[in-house]
């Protein structure tokens, strides 16, 4: 099964730019963008990232604020100041051995760095990873990584997998099974999460009066460190 992987993966593995290179920063950059955005929008905002903070120490440099304006439109925010408070840790400290040291970095990003650019021997464990290690029934080596990722992503789907094009359909005792829809995410049309973006579209702009925002959007987005609050007045962090 591992070698029929690894061969449908050499002539149909994605080409995705951050696999050509081993940077740590920007292989960082990338799984950071990827926790919760789609691979199509990922990939121009990666360039644009890089292109404007081609290392951690020019990220470093830049503030909070500037980070924050970067990343509107890939959602979940926090993600960019995070990826801002790591780049700082990186600049002054170097990269840890512990990645999960890193600010936002939990155990499947931080095994991903390890794997890509630092070349240490792991298995970074994804949701594609883990569902087609749970429907193939098998343990498969590091090597595997990437093919794994675009098996699951393309081919051994969450709902309906595509049997009928999956290189390893043959042993695989899940073949031709169908699966309940996973749970959806709340809607984000009339949600909190849409007060958030929309407040803190309003303070990326410029500072604004706390009395002309949403006071619990405000208290909640300084609580992630989304935005500063002086006196009466709200704005990006410096």
């Amino acid at each position: 099964m591992r070698e029929l992987l690894l061969t449908w993966f050499r002539e149909n593995g994605r080409d995705l730019p951050w696999r050509r290179t081993t940077d740590p920063y920007a292989i960082l950059v990338s799984e950071v963008m990827l926790q919760q955005t789609q691979v199509e929008r990922v990939i121009p905002r990666w360039h644009a990232w890089l292109q404007r903070w081609p290392t951690a120490a020019a990220l470093a440099a830049a503030t909070p604020a500037d980070a924050i304006r970067e990343w509107q439109g890939l959602g979940y925010n926090r993600r960019a100041v995070n990826l801002h408070r790591a780049a700082r840790t990186v600049a002054r400290h170097g990269w840890p051995d512990d990645l999960t040291e890193l600010p936002g970095v939990g155990p499947y990003t931080a095994d991903a760095v390890a794997a890509f650019a630092f070349g240490r021997s792991v298995l970074p464990v994804d949701v594609n990873v883990r569902r087609v290690q749970g429907r193939t029934g098998m343990t498969f080596d590091p090597e595997c990584a990437q093919a794994l990722m675009d098996l699951g992503a393309t081919i051994c789907l969450a709902r309906v997998p595509r049997c009928g094009a999956c290189p390893v359909a043959a042993a695989c005792p899940s073949r031709g099974r169908r699966y309940e829809p996973l749970r959806r995410q709340s809607r984000f049309e009339g949600s909190f999460r849409q007060r958030r973006a929309a407040t803190l579209r309003l303070v990326t702009e410029r500072a604004r009066p706390l009395a002309d925002l949403d006071t619990d959007a405000v208290r909640s987005l300084h609580r992630d460190g989304l935005v500063s609050i002086a006196g009466e007045t709200v704005a990006l962090p410096g």
